[in-house]
């Protein structure tokens, strides 16, 4: 028998099989969920920090320098 993959809605938690249209959300209503909550920044993507040598100078510093 095979077993078909089964992953978790990452709104609701409910099994969700690979190739099912939604993927990887169990219905429309968790995509459209999921897309307000882009929206409304509840997610972010946070940037590398930089090391001091790459971080741009800011005005006083280079008034100073």
């Amino acid at each position: 028998m095979s077993r078909s993959r089964l992953l978790k809605c990452p709104i609701c938690k409910k099994e969700v099989r690979f190739g099912d249209p939604f993927m990887p959300f169990c219905s429309e209503r968790c995509k459209i969920i999921d897309l307000g909550n882009w929206a409304a920044e509840k997610y972010v993507i946070s940037t590398p920090i930089a090391s001091e040598e790459e971080q741009p100078k800011t005005e006083k510093e280079n008034d100073a320098g």
